[in-house]
């Protein structure tokens, strides 16, 4: 099966949430972003699972290796103020993968996936998987995939409630832990449509001081 791009066309969404401010979700642009600050948000938000003993790769990844994946898939960002607050990176179907499901053809994955600890419970990863699953039915994957450390039940019970359900669990090289594989079929704008209803129906909120 002929490899589908991982570079796709833009599709700009900006949505108000709970006094959040103004935040845009875009392609990270490394002509104005800075991998440096990508790098310290996955520390920030991976800390909790380091503090427990789980070896990710995003816990104290350099910013090479940051660089590295982001440009290896689609990388986007949550931006507030001029401030990246979120993150992900979207796969193509990848044939080098140790993960079986990755290298279906027909499954896309999500990777590097985070919210700042400050910003978190405000929408933010909800918004990133809506447009995570647009990006994949868009592009005629039949699955969206992900990957979690087992004991990361915050997590795991954060992507069930996003729809997503558990169907393997493996170690993958260099891991202290087996990771939980997840999967659901994408849907394409209705996610995003919701979040486009909430923009037009919510008036800007003042951040606090």
């Amino acid at each position: 099966m002929k490899r589908r791009t991982s570079r796709p066309q833009s599709v700009p969404v900006r949505y108000v949430y709970r006094g959040a401010g103004h935040v845009e979700l875009r392609r990270f642009d490394a002509s104005r972003d800075s991998f440096v600050a990508l790098t310290a948000l996955l520390h920030r938000a991976f800390a909790p699972l380091g503090a427990q003993g789980l070896n990710c790769t995003c816990v104290d990844q350099t910013i090479g290796t940051t660089r590295e994946r982001a440009l290896r898939g689609d990388c986007h960002v949550a931006v507030c103020e001029g401030q990246i607050v979120g993150t992900m990176t979207l796969y193509a179907s990848d044939d080098e993968s140790s993960c079986e499901l990755y290298r279906h053809g027909d499954v896309a994955s999500l990777r590097q996936f985070a919210v700042d600890p400050a910003w978190q419970a405000r929408g933010i990863g909800t918004l990133l998987i809506a447009f995570a699953e647009h990006w994949a039915a868009t592009r005629g994957y039949a699955q969206l995939a992900l990957d979690t450390p087992q004991p990361a039940a915050r997590q795991i019970a954060f992507y069930r409630g996003q729809g997503f359900r558990i169907v393997d669990f493996m170690r993958f090289a260099g891991k202290r832990y087996d990771s939980a594989i997840l999967s659901k079929p994408p849907i394409a704008m209705r996610a995003l449509a919701n979040w486009s209803r909430r923009l037009h129906a919510t008036p800007p909120i003042a951040r606090a001081a």
